[in-house]
């Protein structure tokens, strides 16, 4: 067997500059084939190179030879679908759509609100959301209203779950509320723009009329939760917004603040009627709430409840 040449995702997302979610929009499209080693897709070394050399200018069709168009129609019959989100449920909910139906899913691990504008530019087909709103004390919805404007869609419950802070062992600063962040004897750790955690900081900072500027380490940013609460094991900074379940997996103290609602949308086209239908389904098995329970610190007693639907 010849030694070929193949990239992850990531790699070619590096290579062309591009963003993840731009790649997974090709693939569901059809137009970057891709091949799995068991759950993780990678793309020939040659097949970007077809794809680089379609995209010049002076080219006419995006794939020359009727082999690699033959490759291009069966690539777009595979019935991809990207899942946005970074909670561990998500990975869980994809096992269950590909054990299921004849879809395939592909993961991306961003921010709630950036994920929601990925699918209104057409990106991703289910996208998970944590985003709280002040002046309603609502999730999700009144940011939804604001960006889908116009796009039919559902909104399904996936699980609940505790929001709050990061603390070190013993909680030796004894921070218990959102108003303890404007002490000035303390560092935070924060989360990237557009992500669910870093929403409800700011949420939270302008409800409490706490001017970001007064909060020492709040331009430092990580991607994600365990990168937050590894921070505050590290002593990095003395508090980090997150969920319960990371601060246990890293050995920290967590202090809860909020029950945030954590929920899936999806848009309500012709081609996503039996994919809502394959999620719906899932999310009211008594073996998915059985394997999502068993993870412990999350509330399933909303899962698959129709949150809002238009």
């Amino acid at each position: 067997m010849s030694k070929e040449l193949s990239y992850t995702i990531e790699e070619v997302s590096q290579l062309l500059k591009v963003s993840k979610l731009t790649l997974y929009d090709l693939v569901k499209k059809g137009e970057m084939p891709v091949f799995r080693v068991g759950r993780q897709m990678r793309i020939d070394a040659k097949d970007l190179e077809i794809y680089i050399n379609s995209q010049k200018t002076n080219q006419s069709t995006k794939f020359q030879t009727p082999e690699q168009e033959l490759h291009r129609n069966k690539t777009k019959d595979s019935f991809s679908i990207v899942i946005s989100g970074q909670d561990l449920v998500l990975d869980i909910l994809g096992k269950y759509i590909e054990k299921n139906s004849a879809y395939k899913p592909l993961r991306s691990y961003t921010g709630s609100l950036n994920s929601l504008i990925s699918m209104y530019n057409g990106d991703c087909d289910i996208v998970s959301l944590h985003m709280f709103d002040g002046d309603t004390g609502e999730y999700n919805l009144p940011y939804i209203k604001k960006i889908l404007v116009g796009y039919p869609y559902i909104l399904l419950n996936l699980l609940s779950r505790k929001a709050g802070f990061y603390v070190k062992k013993g909680n030796p600063l004894n921070l218990t509320s959102w108003t303890d962040l404007n002490r000035q004897d303390l560092k935070i750790i924060n989360r990237e723009k557009g992500s669910g955690a870093r929403i409800l900081l700011d949420e939270q900072l302008r409800i409490n009329e706490i001017p970001s500027s007064n909060i020492k380490g709040y331009e430092h940013e990580e991607s994600n939760h365990l990168s937050v609460a590894s921070a505050v094991s590290a002593g990095i900074a003395d508090v980090g917004i997150g969920i319960e379940k990371a601060a246990k997996i890293v050995g920290i103290d967590f202090v809860p603040l909020i029950t945030e609602r954590y929920d899936l949308i999806i848009l309500k086209t012709s081609e996503t009627k039996q994919l809502i239908s394959t999620v719906k389904n899932i999310l009211s098995s008594h073996q998915f709430k059985a394997e999502v329970n068993s993870l412990g610190d999350y509330d399933i007693s909303q899962t698959g409840n129709i949150i809002y639907e238009t």
